[in-house]
């Protein structure tokens, strides 16, 4: 993902115009990404029957991921966690699809990449779609000593799948099944974004692969969703996410139910008042391109001027990142927000 004016390789950092105060502006300051504080107001509502999202799976199937070593196009780890995480969501009652295609990445390479798309209660007409990347980076260009091997990804990637996986298995699991029909798309390609050190002028569409060619090629024709929710780096230890820019200009009611679900279920240290700067992330093209209405659940870093955490595309980003606790508030959310949903 990348900040809209900052370079962020992740995505690319967007004009923050519409959303944020910035205060730097007349002290000519662009150092660090602007925020604004608005109070979240956590709706009173009746508690209701829910699911219990373990976060000891959720941990494991991080883990599990990160075991199989860099999930890099055309690479075997790739093959077999994709095949692995095919075979995980269809145990867990999904229906499941996989849409493979080839893509050309910065530097010409031809990359054989697939999205994992699966549906729960198929037939349902209104649905909620999840979202978040499965590959990692193949360069850790953040990372001063070995900036052109492969991360493990364990936040940046693994995290929002093992959040997701969680989320299907305490569903599959359930009694009470939510009334509304859901979707989780794990997107590949996200990663492959032309790194700091190469050279030639920047690409902005080399990341987010998988979600741009979903966008303009879904798996059902007609395929919409009510909205739609993107994990990226929901892992790590005391994270903090932020009303992402792109998000509230696209989905703000959305990015108010979500944020409002954490307060009630007392995950308000997590999700913060913050307005962020937009990123440009696999939500982007989804709301661009899609236009289905969907929000980013993103770690938001601000302590030192990066928008993202330390360990961010460098060896770093490892099972040590990964907290319990933080996969434990993104999931008992969402499960929260999804079953709220009514037809």
């Amino acid at each position: 993902m990348v900040l809209i004016g900052h370079m962020k390789n992740k995505t690319k950092i967007i004009s923050t115009a519409l959303l944020v105060v910035v205060v730097g502006i007349l002290a000519g300051c662009e150092s660090k990404p602007s925020v604004v504080e608005i109070p979240v107001v956590a709706e009173k509502l009746a508690p209701i029957e829910t699911p219990i999202f373990n976060e000891d799976s959720s941990y494991g199937y991080v883990a599990n991921q990160v075991a199989f070593g860099p999930r890099v196009a055309n690479m075997k780890a790739h093959v077999d966690c994709g095949e692995y995480l095919v075979r995980f969501f269809m145990k867990e009652g999904g229906s499941v699809l996989r849409q493979e295609f080839v893509s050309k990445a910065f530097d010409g390479t031809e990359l054989k990449l697939k999205n994992i798309i699966v549906s729960y209660n198929p037939n349902a007409t209104k649905r909620i779609l999840f979202a978040a990347h499965w590959d990692t980076r193949p360069f850790a260009d953040q990372d001063k000593a070995e900036p052109k091997k492969p991360i493990d990804g364990a936040n940046d990637g693994a995290s929002g799948v093992g959040v997701l996986m969680e989320l299907a298995r305490a569903i599959n699991a359930a009694e009470k099944k939510p009334d509304v029909g859901f979707d989780i798309i794990l997107f590949d390609g996200e990663d492959y974004g032309q790194p700091m050190f190469y050279p030639g002028p920047y690409q902005e569409n080399s990341w987010c692969l998988g979600s741009q060619y979903w966008a303009k090629n879904k798996h059902k024709n007609n395929y919409s969703a009510y909205y739609g929710i993107l994990l990226d780096m929901v892992g790590a230890k005391d994270a903090t996410f932020a009303r992402e820019g792109v998000s509230m200009q696209n989905a703000p009611s959305v990015v108010q139910n979500v944020w409002s679900a954490a307060a009630r279920l007392g995950y308000g240290k997590h999700f913060i008042s913050y307005l962020s700067d937009p990123i440009t992330d696999d939500h982007t093209y989804i709301n661009q391109i899609a236009m289905i209405p969907m929000i980013d659940i993103i770690e938001f870093e601000n302590s030192d001027g990066n928008y993202f955490g330390p360990y961010w595309h460098t060896h770093d980003d490892n099972m040590d990142v990964i907290d319990k606790n933080t996969l434990k508030a993104v999931g008992q959310t969402l499960i929260e927000v999804l079953y709220r949903e009514k037809l």
